[in-house]
């Protein structure tokens, strides 16, 4: 089974539902709040109602517990999913680092 992940960057809940008729299931949140002034809450986007993780780290502090805690959701989590932050490099990093430890199942 190949998985079903997209990367995107910054969405705000107002696109919640775009993402869900898009055939979306889970959304990943990798940023943390308060990186941008204009930039939606983590508690607003998963008020917005689908599956909802948030697992955010500055750009350039992801470590093993990221990896883990993202590989542990990933893992049981109902696919497609769409994985966000800035730009959709830090969700795409985590996504390979879990892929490359061999954490994330097939």
């Amino acid at each position: 089974m190949s998985h079903q992940v997209s990367f995107s960057g910054q969405i705000t809940p107002e696109q919640v539902q775009q993402i869900a008729d898009q055939g979306f299931k889970t959304i990943i949140n990798n940023r943390p709040d308060g990186e941008a002034v204009d930039q939606p809450t983590s508690a607003e986007i998963e008020a917005a109602g689908v599956a909802y993780k948030e697992i955010s780290f500055a750009g350039n502090e992801l470590n093993m517990q990221h990896v883990e805690d993202f590989a542990d959701y990933f893992n049981q989590a109902e696919q497609p999913i769409l994985m966000f932050c800035r730009t959709g490099n830090r969700s795409n990093g985590l996504y390979e680092a879990a892929k490359q430890m061999d954490k994330l199942d097939d």
